[in-house]
């Protein structure tokens, strides 16, 4: 799936409309907590800039009703934190296609950034509207996605504007290249045995990755509160856990085609309340008493689960094992993750609560790759073809 590379294509003096993903979390003061998504865009921008290219950003900021400025979800606390990482002054356009971008554009200097304001206060871009993207794409010289974690929306500024770009260059930034080349290729070709560990709550999220990975891979871990719909499947009590009886069907048809590919809990670790001071109790699965609730996959799961990671040669990680942000429930995560950081495998992060267990852990450094994109993730790793990615140029 290679598609071409910004760094394939000579930026000198032409203006690049690149599409980053700056949705970063803030506080209620409007201040940025996680500044990841914006250093994870640096290498593209300070290629462009670098190269003598003239450089406008365009990204969304939250969920704007699309009925023009919302003050919380402005961009210019990302365009400011963007100015302090390049050490060079970013020029924020208080619009998308208005006055205020046209006249930040038409003065811009080879190596120059401009960051347009927020493309979701535009109704245009959710609508996929053509005339929105053809103002965009009028702009620009080249077309460049830097945007993994939008890349499974056909958003204006994902799929209007590079269409109404022509023929002119239409490439990948360095993020969205690396993601293709873990998520795809590599779970395509990959070194084996190749082991999946999925988590999180409920198998209705995951239920077209699961079947899809156990197709490709050596051994489907499962883990989180998904398992206990697993468990009912089997037969277990589940005491007051998290579960989705209407999905226990499915579950059951899991664990058939999954045979002794699919990897379920031993033990569970269980609370009497949801939160860290309950009573505590670690039972075999599928046994778990009344009034009681599975928090987290128990010891000897941790154990089992760890050992499958130490002989994989590629891992794929997608959810946490438990409630890892309220100890001591974060147990089974901590031991998958160690395992995972400790392995010699290619292992790739999927995106979402896995990728912040992995950065709370310090691990982030030494797994391959961390993915930025939780949904868009999940997507490539159920095996679905983005537009946004298809109709750039190949390779």
């Amino acid at each position: 799936m290679a598609k071409k590379s910004i760094s394939a294509v000579d930026c000198k003096g032409k203006v690049v409309l690149m599409r980053v993903d700056f949705n970063v979390p803030q506080d209620d003061s409007g201040a940025i907590t996680d500044d990841r998504r914006i250093r994870m865009a640096l290498p593209s921008i300070e290629s462009v800039v670098h190269r003598g290219g003239k450089l406008v950003l365009m990204s969304h900021l939250g969920r704007p009703k699309g009925k023009g400025p919302e003050p919380e979800f402005t961009l210019k606390p990302a365009a400011d934190r963007l100015a302090e990482m390049l050490g060079k002054p970013v020029v924020f356009a208080g619009d998308t296609v208005g006055p205020e971008a046209e006249a930040a554009i038409s003065n811009m200097k080879d190596g120059d950034v401009v960051c347009l304001e927020n493309v979701r206060f535009n109704p245009g871009e959710k609508t996929g509207d053509p005339e929105f993207a053809g103002r965009l794409a009028g702009w620009a010289d080249i077309y460049c996605n830097d945007a993994f974690g939008t890349c499974h929306r056909e958003e204006a500024s994902m799929v209007a504007v590079p269409l109404a770009m022509g023929s002119k260059p239409k490439v990948v930034g360095f993020l969205v290249e690396k993601e293709i080349k873990y998520l795809s290729d590599t779970i395509a070709n990959p070194a084996r045995p190749f082991v999946a560990i999925l988590g999180g709550a409920k198998v209705s999220d995951k239920i077209n990755v699961i079947s899809n990975l156990l197709g490709v891979c050596d051994k489907v871990i499962i883990g989180g509160a998904m398992a206990y719909t697993f468990s009912l499947a089997q037969g277990g009590a589940t005491g007051k856990s998290l579960v989705e009886k209407d999905k226990v069907e499915l579950a059951k048809e899991l664990i058939a085609k999954g045979g002794n590919k699919l990897v379920l809990p031993v033990d569970t670790h269980c609370g009497d309340d949801f939160n860290s001071q309950c009573n505590k109790q670690v039972v075999e699965a599928g046994k778990i008493p009344d009034g009681w609730e599975g928090l987290d996959i128990g010891p000897k799961s941790a154990e089992m689960f760890a050992a499958i990671v130490r002989s994989a040669k590629t891992v794929v990680w997608n959810g946490p094992m438990g409630v890892f942000e309220m100890p001591p429930f974060d147990q089974g995560t901590v031991a998958v993750a160690k395992a995972v950081a400790d392995s010699d495998a290619v292992s790739i992060i999927g995106g979402g609560d896995s990728a912040a267990a992995i950065e709370q852990l310090g691990f982030a450094d030494t797994v391959t790759h961390v993915s930025t994109g939780g949904g868009a993730s999940l997507q490539m790793l159920e095996g679905e073809k983005f537009k946004a990615v298809e109709i750039l140029d190949e390779a």
